[in-house]
């Protein structure tokens, strides 16, 4: 039977924990990405949502980004040194691996975040960077890896663990990174063609860029953004849809780190 993972973004919103979207979006997915304190986020609200996480038997993951609170991690600074970015992340994923174990848990996987994840996305040399280092400081700890970019094939060519991603609520240039959010179109709204688009993928292994092309893209776990108003309406009908196609909705488990890159 065919399975994918459904993840998503939490903790990026004061004391979501006990209200907001994090709360129902968790009796959905299957995995979660926890904001590590540098686009959003505090040591409570790590430990409060894995602690939430934990009560759904939800896998847990950290989310690392550049260091912009401010920009909620969606700025690229105008200058920035690689091997400080990466020191970042480990330091980000160190912390909350600490506030995990303090609750009795430890940390499924890592998914970089926002800006620094679309930048190594297009960077093989930035996403070497940030995997290498996290490889080190963490061995065998899976990254999300956008699909079919140079995320997953520098995870490839590290020879790390890893899940290919792709994003429900996010169109996709025909090269398969994603489209700037300033371009028009960039965010998808309808939960049902979302859940569409993810049947697709899973189905064929293709989506339609936003150009009209066909793209093709490997996947073991799907996002959707939690900080969208329609983050609920999508991942329910996305479980839903695929349920009904006869797909298991489940936490990722397969190492695809020995595939070739395309």
């Amino acid at each position: 039977m065919k399975s994918i993972d459904i993840n998503a973004d939490m903790g990026e919103a004061p004391e979501a924990w006990i209200r907001g979207p994090d709360t129902e979006l968790v009796q959905v997915i299957t995995s979660a990405n926890i904001a590590c304190g540098f686009h959003a986020g505090d040591s409570l609200s790590i430990l409060k949502t894995i602690e939430l996480c934990q009560k759904h038997g939800v896998g847990i993951g950290a989310h690392p980004s550049f260091n912009d609170r401010q920009g909620f991690g969606r700025q690229v600074p105008e200058r920035f040194d690689a091997e400080e970015v990466a020191l970042d992340v480990v330091y980000q994923i160190g912390s909350m691996q600490g506030v995990a174990r303090l609750a009795g848990f430890g940390i499924d996987h890592v998914k970089l975040h926002g800006a620094l994840a679309n930048l190594a996305s297009e960077s093989i040399e930035i996403a070497r960077k940030m995997f290498s280092a996290v490889s080190t400081a963490f061995p065998d700890l899976p990254v999300f890896t956008i699909s079919e970019t140079a995320q997953q094939r520098a995870a490839i060519e590290l020879g790390i663990p890893f899940r290919a991603e792709i994003f429900a609520d996010r169109a996709y240039n025909d090269d398969g990174t994603l489209v700037n959010r300033s371009r028009r179109g960039a965010v998808l709204h309808d939960p049902v063609d979302c859940a569409e688009r993810v049947l697709g993928v899973v189905e064929t292994g293709t989506i339609q860029s936003i150009d009209g092309n066909p793209v093709w893209l490997g996947a073991d776990t799907v996002c959707v953004h939690g900080d969208t108003p329609q983050a609920i309406a999508i991942a329910t009908t996305i479980r839903d849809r695929l349920e009904q196609a006869g797909i298991a909705v489940r936490k990722a488990r397969s190492d695809r780190s020995e595939l070739a890159a395309e």
